[in-house]
């Protein structure tokens, strides 16, 4: 999907995705001290709202200028405070250095463009500073529910692990995540990876 048809699905609804901050992000995270954060493709900014009012520095960015507008009214009723930042990433890359967290949730890409846009976000980590990469596994295709149905955007959490490069992995694997469907609870199978800049 291109820009205009992110801006499209976000302008159909009042938020597309819940208000609530993802629960990986909540149990990798919340041991860290508070420092600069960086969220990549934060669609409407749930998990940079949620740093921001854990007393992060949060930033966000994201190509759909729609989900960013939404974002910031979000952060604004939480009395919260986010820098937002529209931006393609494809061409956009943080500041070398930048930030203590990087957070990179559900960002869909195919293999070579994965791999530069996962290289680019590392290179803002901070010495000592932490990424965490959760998305669409490749095993959800056949063995769990929703998700992307294209196999070039999924991915596994090997495959992260060789795209971030010399970092320290401190966590690397799959994780299941409940859908709501009724009348039963489905699987989404994801991958996740944490990892540290030495």
């Amino acid at each position: 999907m291109d820009r205009n048809d992110w801006d499209a699905r976000y302008s159909s609804a009042e938020l597309l995705w819940s208000a609530e901050p993802n629960q990986f992000l909540v149990q990798e995270v919340e041991d860290l001290p508070p420092g600069r954060a960086l969220d990549v493709a934060c669609g409407e900014g749930r998990n940079a709202i949620w740093l921001a009012s854990r007393g992060w520095q949060a930033t966000g960015v994201d190509f759909s200028p729609v989900a960013l507008d939404k974002g910031r009214r979000v952060a604004d009723g939480r009395g919260v405070e986010v820098t937002w930042i529209t931006a393609d990433l494809a061409d956009w890359s943080p500041p070398v250095g930048a930030f203590d967290l990087v957070i990179v949730f559900y960002l869909q890409l195919p293999g070579p463009l994965r791999r530069l846009v996962y290289r680019r976000m590392a290179s803002g980590l901070a010495p000592g500073g932490t990424i965490l990469v959760v998305g669409h596994d490749s095993q959800n295709l056949t063995e769990g529910f929703g998700g992307p149905q294209d196999a070039s955007v999924l991915f596994s959490s090997d495959d992260v692990v060789a795209d971030l490069g010399d970092l320290r992995v401190v966590k690397a694997g799959t994780v299941r995540r409940a859908v709501t469907s009724e009348p039963t609870t489905k699987w989404a199978i994801d991958a996740l990876v944490r990892a540290v800049r030495p």
